[in-house]
């Protein structure tokens, strides 16, 4: 018992007066013969426990409390404030614990495992931390700077619902909606080349976006040419963030919206749909022309057929030619044919200049002969 109280012994500088021996007070107070110390548990004289005399804690804790004196008390020192060489050694004992706790809390990190932390020396980088509890010098001789290296940000543009218009190659202009994906890859460069580094990736990609699209056309911004233009987005802002040495890796570029823009899209679908007609115009004129090509290679090539047959018999290739010309010809034209005996001229009704073989046409009356004259009758 003896060991544990010397172990828990108030420290001498907390007391208002110097301790004279283990059990407390001297003089008056002693109950054994010789001086020697009182037995704490026994009654003082007069009947009443003997009660001990406040600690400078005690005091200091009463006057920050409100309770100890008036504003002149605690011989004129700021706010009450307990004065002397045991005010002095409180205050050492106090700073002592806010620095124990200023570098507790500085000197050891906690990383998680998508995290790493770069380290500085009065801001000369130092290293980077690896997942885990880490200890590090405390502020501000070391500083540690933790950043998510897993994370997947996104920039949208534009941001909100506004328009970002942009000039194709062909002359046009097109209202595009996409955005980029990027992480950190390196931690170092994130930290310390770039100021801001989202306004520096928006930056690089609306750059590339726009110089990659000046050199498309309106078909291919709107058409099956998103997945090229998106390609080549994505290598070009990689390029320009890799020049800046930033640290940043860009995980790919998708365009949401490529379509005109909401005041010209009438204008807009009428060129389309003049376009469109121009086209196919243009698709007819050459179907026409492929005809007339073949047409004329048929004909060349049957000529050359005529011409052979034609060296090898010419009169009787001639005369059949001429027959077949004529038959073409006649074949066209409105004829009748009548075959009149004897020199005499029937009447022959036309019936309005329609052909007789025309099955619409009425059939004509049978032509009447003429009467034979008298004298020539007596005469035979």
């Amino acid at each position: 018992m003896t060991i544990f109280s010397r172990w828990f012994r108030r420290p001498p500088i907390l007391a208002v007066e110097t301790p004279k021996g283990p059990w407390g007070g001297s003089g008056d107070d002693t109950g054994a013969e010789g001086g020697g110390p009182r037995n704490p548990w026994a009654l003082p004289p007069g009947g009443r426990k003997a009660t001990a005399k406040p600690s400078a804690l005690d005091e200091f804790l009463k006057k920050a409390r409100g309770n100890g004196g008036g504003g002149g008390g605690g011989g004129g020192n700021f706010g009450g404030l307990p004065s002397g060489a045991n005010a002095r050694a409180l205050w050492a004992i106090g700073a002592g614990i806010i620095v124990l706790v200023w570098i507790l809390f500085t000197s050891f990190h906690q990383i998680g495992p998508q995290q790493r932390g770069v380290v500085t020396y009065f801001g000369r980088y130092a290293g980077t931390l690896d997942p885990g509890i880490r200890l590090t010098p405390p502020a501000p001789i070391a500083s540690v700077e933790v950043v998510d290296v897993q994370n997947i940000r996104t920039d949208n543009f534009p941001v909100g619902d506004g328009e970002n218009l942009t000039l194709t190659g062909d002359q046009n202009i097109i209202d595009l909606a996409y955005s980029v994906r990027w992480d950190i890859a390196d931690p170092r460069n994130y930290v310390f080349q770039l100021a801001e580094p989202n306004n520096t990736v928006r930056a690089a990609a609306e750059s590339a976006m726009r110089a990659v699209v000046a050199t498309t056309t309106l078909e291919q911004a709107i058409g099956t040419g998103r997945t090229v233009i998106e390609q080549r987005v994505a290598e070009l802002t990689q390029q320009i963030l890799d020049d800046y040495k930033s640290g940043v890796r860009i995980q790919g570029v998708a365009i949401k919206q490529a379509a005109a823009p909401a005041r010209i899209v009438e204008d807009f679908n009428a060129v389309t749909a003049a376009q469109q007609e121009a086209i196919a115009n243009l698709n007819q004129s050459r179907s026409y022309a492929q005809q007339v090509v073949a047409r004329a290679q048929g004909e060349a090539a049957s000529f050359d057929k005529v011409y052979e047959q034609y060296r090898l018999a010419p009169e009787v290739t001639r005369r059949r030619m001429y027959y077949e010309t004529m038959e073409a010809v006649l074949a066209k034209s409105d004829k009748t044919i009548v075959e009149t005996p004897g020199g005499v001229v029937p009447y022959l009704p036309l019936q309005n200049g329609k052909r007789l073989t025309d099955p619409q046409a009425p059939r004509a009356a049978e032509p009447t002969p003429a009467p034979v004259p008298a004298q020539q009758g007596a005469a035979q």
